[in-house]
């Protein structure tokens, strides 16, 4: 047997791979990047014509996978917490259709926040929309789960919902792996009218789909994943939730719990599970990564006096991530730091890379904007959000995917002039262009500054969607001509990109300014394989 050392987003795209996967479809976001990063580097995805090709953003991702499964083959999505929120359209009434082919979701969390908005916790997606979710402890778990989770989908025919956390995602381990599966072989639905959501057949299918997922709770391929192992101890148990198991056995070494614990990885469980645990205890501690999911299942689940440790009453931290000491503390034992930080080493702020081409085109906006007295733009989510701190301080605003196009037009009808909002190539052709579309057809007095570095720069310089094609989709979404402007953002050409800018803020009407220079990160690789191709070939 094979043994490998993968990341979890590594175990998780093998695990496809081994499964018979055949199309795999994402939009960029951390931590959940390198699966699809993965799949596109694979010999073995390349040779069997796997598709690996980076979606515009996470909702058409999610449409591409459901139309892959309606052909009878595997597919698997991806995306981090937030992009859930895109693709959640598809993705709930993904479970009311039913799939044909196995379709996996996975979504990947990030508590604390490392490079998010928010810390939203997806299970409760997975709840909403009553799909089985599997949330992996380890890497070999999560490679392993894709097999379940592929088996599961095909046979009660809905999605699969796959939540994994940055510290999974972006951690290393040994993974054995196991003998691969073929393909599916393409074939249709059986039953012609099953994507067709009319109420009329709305209503039964979603009928259907509450008995299918009481009778989930009692599938192997989700109770072998939940192990209750008891322990002489029996003042307190712990229930631990995917990764959390790994925190709370760091602390025990060679040794095992003296209390009973639970370890939960698969959803639904039935009740029965959480009474063999409490049956035993005084009280109950919950570990669980993200919101008190399970520990508020079980304010409802039971009907005695048990006392329930979580984050509801503060034995762990309300937010942020989980650790081995943060693990310790609550379990009792003295917690150490679980490392402590040099002297020598100083907290720095993030900033633009040396020679960012977003660093020249904030400060002509600064510049240009001066004699209006407006201290901000609204922008939106990239490298360019860096914007927002020392010594630029231009940005107020940064919300969601596709925003600053959208509330640019809403202070403009609220009388600010001029209302100026800045985004990514990449994150325009994401969410940025149906917004566009809102400004033009308004006749909103906006000035849009697309900041086009030819990538998706924020997560590692993949492919940008927007690349050579910005201008024509300006025109084609009916910006006047004269009125998307190109700069190129380099010190030489500052007073001229302030002049620019100064006159389509000036503009009574939609004005679009892109401002074109590579991303300095993919130009030095570039520049660097370039070159070795050069050196090879003399």
């Amino acid at each position: 047997m094979q043994k490998l050392l993968l990341l979890g987003d590594e175990a998780i795209a093998l695990g496809a791979l081994d499964a018979g996967l055949s199309g795999m479809y994402a939009y960029p976001g951390t931590p959940s990047t390198e699966i699809m990063e993965y799949i596109q580097a694979s010999d073995e995805a390349v040779g069997r014509g796997v598709h690996r090709e980076w979606s515009a953003n996470e909702k058409t991702a999610m449409e591409a996978a459901l139309g892959m499964s309606y052909a009878g083959k595997r597919a698997m999505v991806a995306m981090k917490h937030v992009g859930l929120n895109v693709a959640a359209d598809p993705f709930i009434n993904s479970a009311v259709t039913g799939i044909n082919g196995g379709l996996i979701v996975v979504s990947a969390d990030d508590p604390s926040m490392h490079s998010s908005q928010n810390e939203q916790d997806s299970r409760f997606y997975g709840k909403f929309s009553f799909v089985p979710v599997f949330e992996p402890s380890n890497q070999q778990e999560a490679y392993n789960m894709v097999f379940d989770a592929f088996d599961l989908s095909e046979k009660y025919r809905l999605p699969v919902l796959f939540r994994i956390t940055t510290r999974l995602a972006h951690s290393r381990a040994a993974v054995n792996r196991r003998p691969a599966e073929p393909e599916r072989t393409f074939h249709l639905p059986s039953d012609p009218r099953q994507f067709v959501l009319l109420p009329a057949i709305a209503r039964k299918k979603y009928k259907a789909l509450l008995s299918t997922y009481e009778s989930l709770k009692y599938d192997n391929r989700i109770s072998k994943f939940n192990v209750f192992r008891d322990g002489k101890n029996r003042k307190m148990g712990v229930i631990t939730c995917g990764i959390a198991y790994n925190y709370l056995i760091e602390n025990f070494q060679e040794k095992e719990p003296d209390f009973p614990v639970l370890k939960i990885t698969a959803y639904p469980f039935p009740k029965d599970i959480i009474s063999d645990l409490t049956s035993r205890c005084e009280e109950v501690l919950v570990l669980e990564e993200g919101y008190p999911f399970v520990e508020e299942a079980l304010r409802g689940i039971l009907d005695n006096s048990l006392k329930i440790l979580g984050r509801l009453d503060g034995a762990v931290p309300r937010e942020g991530e989980l650790n081995p000491s943060l693990v310790a503390k609550a379990v009792g034992f003295k917690a150490e730091p679980v490392y402590k930080v040099p002297a020598i080493v100083k907290s720095r702020p993030p900033s633009f890379c040396k020679g960012c081409g977003h660093s020249d085109t904030f400060n002509a906006v600064i510049e240009a904007l001066k004699p209006y007295k407006i201290n901000g733009v609204f922008s939106d989510i990239g490298c360019y959000t860096l914007a927002a701190l020392p010594p630029y301080n231009i940005i107020n605003s940064c919300v969601d995917m596709g925003a600053s196009v959208t509330m640019a037009i809403g202070a403009a009808d609220a009388g600010l002039h001029p209302s100026v909002a800045v985004i990514g190539d990449s994150t325009f052709t994401h969410s940025g262009m149906t917004g566009l579309l809102d400004a033009v057809l308004k006749n909103s007095p906006v000035t849009i500054i697309i900041s086009d570095n030819f990538t998706t720069g924020m997560t590692g310089g993949q492919k940008s969607h927007a690349t050579g094609r910005l201008e024509k989709i300006c025109t084609g979404l009916g910006v006047a001509p004269g009125h998307i402007r190109t700069i190129t953002p380099l010190r030489k050409n500052h007073e001229e990109n302030v002049s620019v800018m100064q006159e389509e803020f000036n503009f009574r009407g939609v004005s679009v300014i892109i401002s074109t220079r590579e991303c300095i990160q993919t130009a030095s690789r570039r520049k660097k394989a370039e070159a070795s191709e050069t050196n090879s070939k003399e």
